[in-house]
Parts: structure tokens; C-alpha cells; sequence
């Protein structure tokens, strides 16, 4: 029986998902996994049993993830469950800004009282003219994603002309990419003609501030700026004193601040990027199916903090260890089963400093072999798994 403590609403299909061999809810104790949203985790206490937590979304900052790879708890995320959700507010966002729709919906609001309406309606709407997406230009910071690569497709629709960057593109990424995607090199070349910026990247310690006064000065003057992705991307007093300027006439953001919603050139958003119904339910079975698959087999996918790392289970026995990456560690694992156990399959994925290998067995692994597993320098957690 596995026990899953849940922080937040989770939707009920992603709940669904957990057999009868889970209990679940937000009152449990000694969790072996965690399913949350926005919580913020980085004040609990992480219990010894806990081996997983798995984000129903894509950013995990709510989540001690040092402390977490330490203890070898796996960290889940759901990168592309939402990316219909926030590519669509993407181009609410760029429509709102385009056409001055929210300044003119302030302005019909306000005359409810208003005998000549449609009068004064005419008059007004010249001065809320804009523009149309058609023929410009959009630049995009972090084409690669899940998110970021929707964008640049649908744009196309949109007769836009589309520049994307990123430097850490895969080749399935590229793959699901039309063509007429013009790729650069650097984040200037996508900078420099764009009449449109929406930035798709994670916040990490090396991407945040990365729309700066630097780099909106290698922008047009009068450029839009769209924020769907997190808050700390963008520098907020660069970003008042181009708003101020002129420089950026509009700045669409998910995650607004008192000073940014406060600027009428600031078109202010109350963080509703995966807030559907279905990106919802989305989030939440994909975080399920990950807690379940790391529980019962062992297989990573979409960590954060810990290699991808999968095998087909063969319904014997199952040893996972997660590991310091430096040398002669795997000799020193196979070696604790040498003398009792036939290794029938084995895996073994490096993720900067920290490895998983992944050892299925004849038969079930002796106390011990495990014990002596367990003493080796550099091992951080080893678990078990059988029918």
C-alpha cells in the first residue's frame, strides 16, 4: 500500500488515475510521494519514506529541489500538459495588446449610464484603433518547449512572420516545428525585428532577468512584450523604465506586480496561464501516472533533479539506486550482488552530478547485498521493487 499526501486541489480525473493499492489525502503522514500545485513546499519537513513529488505543472519553485535531490526524492513535473492553455492566452494576450481591447472594454463599462451610447460609441472607437497580427513579426525565447513550439505554429495561422531561439533544441523539438519557423542562433537575431516578444523558458539562478535593459534595448522601439512563462524573467524596474519610455508600449504578463499593474502601458493578468478546466485535469493525470510508474517500477521520467531513466518490467526483482555520478560506481553496485544474484537487466543514466542505475534480478536480493549496497560511499537511496 502506498500512501500520497495532496497539497492543493488536485481535479479528480488525475485522482482517478491511483488503484486501490494508494491512499490518498491532504491528512496523510509518512507520504511515500506528494501530488501538489502551487503549495509551497519549501518549509516542510521532507519524511524519510518520502521518495517522490510530482508537480501537476510545469514550474517547480515551490519546490526545495537541492534539498530533495539530497535525500534522492524524486522531483516530477508535467512539462506540455498546459501548453494548449497558455498558447492560447498568448494570443489573447497579443490580441488584447494589438487592438487596445482592454482599455476600450474599461472605457464601455464605464457608460452604463450613457443615453447616447451608440452615439459616443462611434466617436470613440477611433481612439482605441490598432493593429493587426497579420504581417508582423513575433520573436520567441524558448521555441524549443512544449509551449513555446505551439506558439510559433499557431502564429503562422495568423499570417505572422515567426523567429524563434533556443539554444538547447532537440531534434524532435525541431521535428514538430513547421519549416517557416526562421530558427536563429542567437537571442539578439530574434530580438532585432520582432514587433512581438513572448519568452517561453524555465526560471533558473541563469535565466532570470533575462529580459533586461540590455536586451530590450536590442529590441524596436514600440516592441510588445508577452511574460506567460514566470515573473522573475523579466527585470520589473528595467521593465517600468521602458514601459515609461516608450520604448516597450505594451507589456502582457501573467504575473504582475503592484508597480507593473499599477502602469497603464502594463496589461496585467492574474497568473491564468494553466487555468482550465482541461489543462487542469491534464496536469493531474500526467502527475499521477508519474507517481505511480516511480513508486511500483522505478522509472523516472520528466524529473527535474534526477536522470530519465526507464525499463519494461520483468516481474522479478527490481533494485534502484540513486547515486553520486563518479567513477567505478556501477562496478561497486554490481558488485554487491556478484556472489548471489544473476543481473538480468540493468540501466544506468547520469544527470550532472547525481546517476540512477537500475538492476533487475533472478530473484529477490538478500539483506545482505542490500546492506552492503547501502554503505557504499556516494550512494544516496536505494529501493526495492517486486510483484
Amino acid at each position: 500500500m502506498y500512501t500520497v499526501k495532496l497539497y492543493n486541489n488536485i481535479a479528480k480525473a488525475g485522482l482517478d488515475q491511483f488503484t486501490d493499492q494508494y491512499e490518498i489525502g491532504d491528512d496523510k503522514t509518512n507520504e511515500d510521494a506528494i501530488v501538489v500545485r502551487s503549495a509551497n513546499l519549501h518549509d516542510i519537513d521532507y519524511n524519510p519514506n518520502l521518495k517522490a513529488i510530482a508537480r501537476a505543472g510545469a514550474g517547480v519553485n515551490n519546490i526545495d529541489i537541492e534539498t530533495c535531490t539530497k535525500k534522492g526524492i524524486a522531483v516530477f513535473n508535467t512539462p506540455g500538459a498546459n501548453a494548449n492553455a497558455v498558447k492560447e492566452l498568448v494570443f489573447a494576450g497579443m490580441l488584447l495588446a494589438s487592438r487596445d481591447i482592454y482599455n476600450a472594454i474599461t472605457w464601455a463599462k464605464s457608460q452604463t449610464d450613457n443615453p447616447n451610447l451608440a452615439k459616443d460609441m462611434e466617436k470613440q472607437k477611433k481612439k482605441y484603433a490598432g493593429h493587426e497580427l497579420a504581417g508582423k513579426t513575433l520573436g520567441i525565447i524558448g521555441v524549443g518547449g512544449a509551449i513555446g513550439r505551439r506558439v510559433a505554429n499557431a502564429a503562422l495561422r495568423f499570417d505572422m512572420e515567426v523567429h524563434g531561439y533556443d539554444p538547447y533544441m532537440t531534434v524532435d523539438a525541431a521535428w514538430s516545428l513547421s519549416r517557416w519557423v526562421k530558427h536563429e542562433n542567437t537571442m539578439e537575431s530574434v530580438l532585432k525585428d520582432a514587433d512581438f516578444v513572448t519568452i517561453h523558458i524555465p526560471q533558473t539562478p541563469d535565466t532570470m532577468n533575462t529580459i533586461n535593459k540590455e536586451t530590450i534595448s536590442q529590441m524596436k522601439d514600440g516592441v510588445k512584450i508577452l511574460n506567460m512563462a514566470r515573473g522573475g524573467l523579466v527585470n520589473e524596474e528595467d521593465m517600468l523604465e521602458a514601459l515609461d519610455s516608450g520604448k516597450v508600449a505594451i507589456y502582457v504578463t501573467d504575473f504582475p506586480t503592484p508597480k507593473l499593474a499599477a502602469h497603464p502601458h502594463c496589461i496585467p493578468i492574474p497568473h491564468l496561464g494553466a487555468s482550465t478546466a482541461e489543462s487542469e485535469e491534464n496536469c493531474a493525470v500526467n502527475a499521477a501516472k508519474e507517481v505511480m510508474d516511480y513508486l511500483e517500477y522505478g522509472n523516472i521520467a520528466n524529473s527535474v533533479n534526477l536522470p530519465r531513466c526507464e525499463m519494461e518490467w520483468n516481474h522479478n526483482y527490481r533494485v534502484s539506486v540513486i547515486h553520486v555520478n563518479k567513477p567505478r560506481m556501477i562496478s561497486k553496485i554490481t558488485d554487491s550482488f556478484s556472489e548471489t544474484n544473476n543481473i538480468e537487466n540493468m540501466i544506468n543514466k547520469s544527470r550532472g552530478d547525481v546517476a540512477v542505475t537500475m538492476l533487475d534480478l533472478d530473484k529477490e536480493p538478500l539483506a545482505e547485498s542490500l546492506q552492503k549496497l547501502n554503505t557504499l560511499d556516494g550512494i544516496i537511496r536505494v529501493t526495492t521493487y517486486h510483484d
